[in-house]
């Protein structure tokens, strides 16, 4: 009963088949492989963006930062909601490769509203040289607490962002549970909306370390090389991320493990809200479910051997009935029986 991250979960068969197909003979290196200007290809056929400049790096993290960087410049701030990924869980990263770069939260919840934006930027960018520049606006689809932005909301963000000029980003970590759920293609939910720059996730949906970066203006794609490198992001045996990243759109393998993680993760969110005291916390659309519960029926749980992150306080510590809150993952290959015995662990006890 793993349900502690998709990160966790393992890698289709058909990614480690197309893997050993790479692994034959010799190749260009550095992303001067076969299998790259196939991804190319296809990535831009999938955006409907022939132009774009597409490139691959080995974590989320080196993404997201190395876009940013290649987007602002050191003086300047990145607009983001208080839980985005580069906020809460990259070390630092995006102001570390900007070079210094601050990040500016705008007020609320996961989802920025337009109005929230606005009033954030206009915070900044007043002090002249005293104080940091507009930069770019960073949002994150799937959202930090497992919610999916429409695309009336993706769009009324980015409009904000363009009355400013500003460039947006779009963290789409688990991009493609967000497309399957809002049942759209990628360029609705990127450059059509104003969306200058994607990362393309692939490891929590399957990959064993692959994402793509896509430029939809290529006037940037020469920086983000020049980035990647210096960085030491730049794989030489890059036919291996190259591999990945094509059995992942090859037969529209993302589609199909994103629908299974977001349809494990309905099956598991209509089973535990059978019992009265399990409060879901977000709009379970895509693969993840927060939720609240007594300590005692976490307590239950664990003690199963169920695998899923815990906040509000020590497990063991303090009355069995305070509420605390949960975070369940679904990946794309957990078993229905693994989902079946836990809801039944959470209605019996």
């Amino acid at each position: 009963m793993f349900f502690a991250s998709d990160n966790g979960g393992p890698v289709p068969q058909a990614v480690l088949d197309t893997l050993a197909e790479a692994n034959q003979g010799h190749t260009f290196s550095y992303g001067a492989d076969p299998m790259m200007d196939e991804v190319r290809q296809r990535i831009r056929d999938l955006f409907e963006a022939p132009d774009a400049a597409v490139y691959l790096v080995a974590t989320g993290t080196s993404a997201n930062a190395l876009a940013l960087a290649t987007l602002v410049d050191p003086f300047d701030t990145v607009f983001c909601a208080p839980v985005a990924h580069i906020e809460e869980d990259e070390c630092n990263a995006p102001e570390f490769f900007t070079g210094g770069a601050k990040l500016t939260l705008v007020p609320g919840s996961d989802r920025m509203t337009p109005e929230a934006l606005t009033k954030s930027i206009e915070s900044q960018g007043n002090r002249g040289v005293h104080g940091p520049q507009r930069g770019a606006v960073s949002i994150t689809q799937v959202t930090e607490m497992g919610n999916v932005y429409t695309l009336a909301e993706l769009k009324a963000l980015c409009d904000v962002a363009k009355s400013y000029d500003l460039p947006v980003h779009l963290d789409g970590a688990r991009f493609a549970n967000a497309a399957v759920a809002l049942g759209c293609t990628p360029a609705e939910m990127s450059w059509k909306l104003g969306v200058d720059v994607v990362v393309f996730g692939g490891t929590k949906n399957g990959l064993m370390g692959a994402e793509a970066v896509v430029f939809f203006d290529p006037a940037k794609a020469w920086e983000f090389e020049l980035r990647r490198k210096r960085a030491g992001h730049l794989f030489s045996k890059h036919r291996y991320l190259s591999a990945q990243m094509a059995a992942y759109l090859r037969d529209d393998l993302w589609i199909s493990l994103a629908k299974s993680a977001n349809a494990k993760a309905a099956r598991l969110c209509d089973g535990i809200t059978r019992r009265g005291d399990v409060q879901i916390l977000n709009d379970v659309t895509a693969n993840m479910i927060f939720f609240t519960a007594p300590r005692a029926l976490h307590q239950i749980l664990q003690a199963a051997g169920a695998k899923y992150g815990i906040m509000g306080g020590p497990l063991g510590e303090g009355p069995s009935n305070a509420l605390l809150r949960g975070r369940l993952v679904c990946d794309w290959s957990l078993p229905d029986a693994e989902i079946d015995r836990f809801v039944s662990l959470v209605i019996d006890a």
